[in-house]
């Protein structure tokens, strides 16, 4: 895997876990709102998201197998940090949502 290869594959790892993260908190303001069925959509899509940033980090650690040969760089620190924060996020919404659903 050459550095360009690299490179892309963490921006897709960015780029996907970003996207899940908004959509998370599009869920949540259109549960604050009541609208339930909408906040679903957006979580739904937001998982789907995670999953693609998630498929590219498996295939990132199925090249290294612990060897070491993919390159640690601060970019590739950051990916991940977006992925895990990104999930956590949605796990989080879903809670809130959750109680949204009960205080209604």
């Amino acid at each position: 895997m050459d550095k360009f290869d690299l490179e892309e594959l963490v921006m897709g790892i960015i780029v996907n876990a970003g996207m899940a993260r908004s959509l998370s908190f599009e869920a949540l303001q259109l549960a604050k709102k009541g609208e339930f069925d909408k906040a679903q959509e957006q979580l739904d899509q937001a998982r789907n998201a995670a999953n693609e940033a998630h498929a590219v980090q498996t295939q990132l650690i199925e090249h290294d197998q612990g060897e070491g040969k993919v390159q640690m760089t601060l970019v590739l620190v950051h990916a991940q940090d977006h992925l895990m924060t990104s999930m956590l996020c949605r796990e989080l919404v879903e809670e809130m949502i959750q109680l949204y659903k009960r205080l209604g």
